[in-house]
């Protein structure tokens, strides 16, 4: 059975599910994008890609300055929201 973190299709759909409930309880995108920003900090540092789809974002991630950090973080909630 593949996980949430392996099938990236099912991760682009838990993602928008979870953006779907921040904007239900309340938070801004400002606020859900800068919560993306920092959990692609913390997935870059700390967990190895599970598929080719992570490893190219992480790629990505690595090569960005902060502020195109940000912008793949909003990018990435912009993609959750069109999969949900």
């Amino acid at each position: 059975m593949a996980t949430v973190l392996k099938v990236f299709e099912r991760w682009k759909e838990f993602l928008g599910e979870r953006v779907k409930q921040a904007e239900k309880a309340g938070m801004t995108e400002e606020t859900i994008s800068n919560l993306a920003f920092q959990i692609g900090e913390f997935l870059a540092d700390k967990i190895d890609p599970e598929n080719k789809e992570e490893r190219v974002l992480k790629e990505l991630w690595d090569v960005s300055d902060e502020q195109e950090r940000k912008v793949l973080a909003q990018i990435m909630v912009k993609l959750a929201k069109a999969n949900n």
